[in-house]
């Protein structure tokens, strides 16, 4: 306790409580069409792969807008940035309150509530951009707890969808969102550490090897995370055939762990090596994959969306921890990147499930595919590691005693990138 106030009194608190906020009631909305999957599928008589589709558009549209709106932050403020966003995001749903009418409507509500998907590179540096070095790492651990607005969308959109219509939702929400931009106008200051970032300092790293092995193993981790996330209302909702709010509430014990399970990943990374607790996650989601496949019965089912949610999230924590080790001199931009990329592959699931279940009847074919593919870069960590260790990492992924800076680094790169830290989705 007493060295979380040491913490606290090196930076703002008030900055860093509005960026949570922000970051969590944002992503509740990102989610918001995956959490009423059942009632719109039911309103339009979907097909599966019509669902799946209008599921994964928010996750697109949101990992496209992340980069455009961390350009607009450098250039007018990341509180101003964030309360611009939230702006947006109440005027969105104000459209999806009194103008969705058609499934058409619908997708186009999805593009909208992609605005909401952006928050986390502003939200994160936000946070901790009012903490020294040795302390950012949890600032923005704290603030990147917001993803757990998942379990404010699959607790509070059904039960309310049930009560007075989908559609409702929306306005709900907006009505809400007006909660964290009070806070975010009235208690945040923007931080002093901004400084500009060039276009080719931001995707620098996707013109690297090592750039793409990040991405594919965050392809996996988080976006298997907002994958599963947006499409477990959807197939609770179908394949046991519970209410829409027990559909909710599962989803929500699953979506928990993935949360809080984070922050350990990152903790143990730091311990035992990134690239060991990698392993073991990747290992354990192939695992839970291929057990799902076998359609075990609602309470073993999810049991093992418990177990692979928090495997997942811990990937997400212990493969951030080898960003700031590759990346010395521009983590912040090669976070950012990598963020994207992986939030870009939260798509590949709920598409691969509605495809799985209109073309097969079920949803084993969906789990074995993404169960190939995680295995997959699993193999490819192996080989990747043998590597990277002894060149930038230690072993098993620990920090190497003396690390010499990769030879790829951009020219010109700075410590503290475009957003002022490691950015996290």
């Amino acid at each position: 306790m007493a060295n979380f106030k040491t913490v606290m009194k090196s930076g703002h608190p008030p900055t860093l409580f509005a960026a949570f906020l922000y970051f969590d009631f944002c992503f509740a909305i990102w989610v918001l069409n995956g959490a009423m999957g059942p009632f719109i599928t039911e309103t339009y008589k979907l097909t599966p792969a019509q669902t799946g589709f209008m599921i994964s558009l928010p996750i697109l549209a949101g990992a496209i807008m992340r980069f455009p709106l961390g350009v607009l932050a450098q250039y007018i403020g990341r509180k101003n940035a964030a309360v611009t966003e939230m702006s947006l995001i109440i005027l969105a749903m104000a459209y999806g309150f009194f103008l969705v009418h058609s499934f058409g409507d619908v997708l186009a509500m999805g593009v909208l509530l992609g605005i909401a998907g952006a928050s986390f590179g502003v939200a994160l540096s936000l946070g901790s951009g009012w903490f020294p070095p040795e302390h950012k790492g949890l600032a923005m651990g704290i603030a990147g707890a917001g993803n757990s607005g998942t379990v404010l969308a699959v607790l509070f959109a059904p039960p309310l969808a049930q009560a007075y219509g989908w559609q409702a939702v929306y306005g709900f929400a907006g009505v809400f969102m007006l909660i964290p931009l009070a806070v975010m106008i009235v208690f945040a200051k923007e931080p002093p550490d901004r400084e500009h970032q060039s276009f080719k300092q931001h995707v620098s790293c996707l013109f690297e090897k090592d750039g793409w092995a990040f991405n594919l193993i965050y392809v996996i981790t988080f976006g298997g995370f907002i994958g599963l996330s947006n499409f477990l209302p959807t197939f609770f909702y179908e394949q046991f055939a519970v209410t829409k709010i027990e559909a909710g509430r599962l989803t929500m014990l699953a979506a928990l762990m993935g949360s809080g399970i984070r922050i350990l990943g990152g903790y143990f990374a730091d311990r035992i090596g990134g690239i060991l607790v990698l392993t073991v996650v990747l290992l354990a989601a192939v695992g839970s994959f291929l057990m799902l496949t076998a359609a075990p019965t609602l309470f073993v089912t999810t049991l093992l969306f418990m177990f692979c949610f928090a495997a997942l999230g811990a990937g997400n924590g212990a493969l951030f921890q080898l960003v700031p080790l590759r990346w010395p001199t521009n983590t912040a931009v090669a976070g950012s990147m990598i963020g994207e990329v992986g939030a870009l592959g939260g798509a590949i699931l709920p598409n691969a499930m509605g495809l799985s279940k209109q073309y097969t009847g079920g949803f084993a074919a969906g789990f074995l595919f993404y169960a190939a593919f995680t295995a997959i870069v699993l193999g490819c960590l192996a080989l990747w590691s043998r590597k990277w260790v002894g060149a930038w990492v230690g072993p098993r992924g620990k920090v190497l005693a003396e690390v010499a800076a990769p030879a790829a680094q951009p020219e010109g790169a700075r410590q503290e990138g475009g957003l002022g830290g490691v950015q996290r989705a």
